[in-house]
């Protein structure tokens, strides 16, 4: 690959980053990966520096990935729970994000449910954004993580299938994967019931079906999408057992489909509704791996997000 720069303060979105950018995460991700197997899981990178967690949405895996990559970068950590903040007495992201920032910090991680939420934000303050999910936007770092587990299996994301099966309609997960995986060169086929497919979503470069079975047909690997019921899913499938028996990715289903297809889910996962236990546990299953993932995929951020600001201060 040729010679290619961080130059962002931010990670706000797969959508702005070029395949070169997010190769060089990957590549980042890779060399960091080392660093969690050793005996003293920490590195000096970000030594001195403060990251700040703010997270509007409750949230295990992303929450907890994120503080364990800032420290294992060295950098000191501050956990912001909205419910318990000034959020609670009126005050606005942009305030909060500019007292985060008169404090001295130089990263803020935020998970919002708003979309947008942190690219308006990191237009009012000069500290970096990362941004770890908000609204039905994107989770750049849930697809990034993704995408190293499946280029760690399979060695390459350039011609591979991958199915997205599930809510697509609310996921900013899927919207976040499918940026990332076309630019890297993957076809990708979204699966769902006709009312939670977005529309327009064929111009996003997918290939669209609502039939699973011809999903999984071709599929290198499917990562299944958790259905928020909370939202106006609950409506169109009232008996949750009727998604499972339509959609759920199940032992009979991965028989028709190709031996060594891989199982992803972004969690948390809702067993017996959109994937089996048997599934979700099986040898097939990177589940868990993704969770590992995470943190040397979070760290490569962290890491390249402080290094372009700090040269951009010079």
């Amino acid at each position: 690959m040729a010679e290619v720069r961080w130059n962002k303060k931010d990670l706000l979105g797969l959508e702005y980053l070029s395949k070169e950018e997010i190769e060089l995460i990957l590549e980042t991700a890779d060399s960091f990966k080392e660093v969690t197997t050793r005996e003293i899981k920490k590195v000096p990178a970000l030594r001195g520096k403060t990251v700040v967690n703010l997270f509007y949405e409750p949230s295990t895996r992303t929450r907890v990935s994120f503080e364990l990559a800032a420290k294992r970068l060295s950098a000191d950590v501050i956990n912001i729970a909205t419910e318990t903040s000034s959020v609670r007495k009126g005050e606005t992201l942009i305030d909060t994000g500019r007292n985060i920032e008169a404090l001295k910090a130089d990263i803020i991680v935020v998970r919002h449910n708003c979309s947008g939420a942190p690219v308006m934000l990191a237009k009012h303050v000069s500290i970096s954004v990362v941004n770890a999910g908000d609204g039905w936007h994107e989770h750049p770092t849930q697809a990034l993580l993704d995408m190293f587990t499946l280029k760690e299996r399979l060695g390459r994301i350039a011609g591979i299938n991958v199915t997205i099966v599930g809510d697509i309609a609310h996921s900013r997960v899927a919207r976040s994967n499918i940026w990332g995986l076309t630019k890297l060169g993957a076809n990708v086929t979204v699966c769902a019931p006709p009312m939670l497919i977005p529309a327009g979503i064929e111009q996003m470069n997918v290939q669209v079906t609502t039939d699973i079975e011809e999903a999984l047909g071709n599929a290198d690997a499917v990562n299944v999408l958790r259905m928020q019921f909370e939202r106006d899913v609950q409506s169109a499938f009232p008996q949750q057992i009727e998604y499972f028996k339509k959609y759920g990715i199940t032992e009979e289903r991965l028989k028709r489909a190709k031996k060594d297809l891989i199982i992803m889910h972004p969690g948390p996962i809702n067993r017996g509704i959109e994937i089996a236990s048997e599934v979700a546990d099986c040898s097939q299953s990177v589940i868990l791996d993704q969770v590992t993932n995470g943190i040397a995929v979070r760290m490569a951020v962290l890491f390249l997000v402080s290094q372009a600001r700090d040269e951009n201060q010079i």
